[in-house]
């Protein structure tokens, strides 16, 4: 445990931001889960719906700082190319 007051301030800091960092990666994955559960079950109108709140939450992630911007690019353009391979148009 630290002894210097700013090291007590900046550890209680941090933990603040892994927590809501944690939150904000988990909203991501399970966003993404969905798209790949209704792209399994074929429905159009699901697969559109998931993949536009996925891709909402992937830049919400990159805006916050979360995740590194090309990441967040990457993971956008592999969720787009899923969408197309469905045959659903986006």
């Amino acid at each position: 445990m630290a002894n210097i007051a700013s090291q007590k301030k900046r550890n209680k800091q941090n933990e603040k931001a892994r927590v809501r960092n944690k939150a904000v990666r988990s909203e991501v994955r399970t966003r993404l889960r969905r798209v790949d559960e209704a792209v399994d079950t074929g429905e159009p109108d699901a697969v559109v719906d998931a993949a536009r709140k996925a891709q909402k939450a992937l830049g919400i992630a990159a805006r916050k700082g979360v995740l590194h911007k090309r990441k967040v690019a990457r993971a956008q353009s592999q969720l787009a190319r899923r969408v197309a391979a469905s045959g659903t148009s986006d």
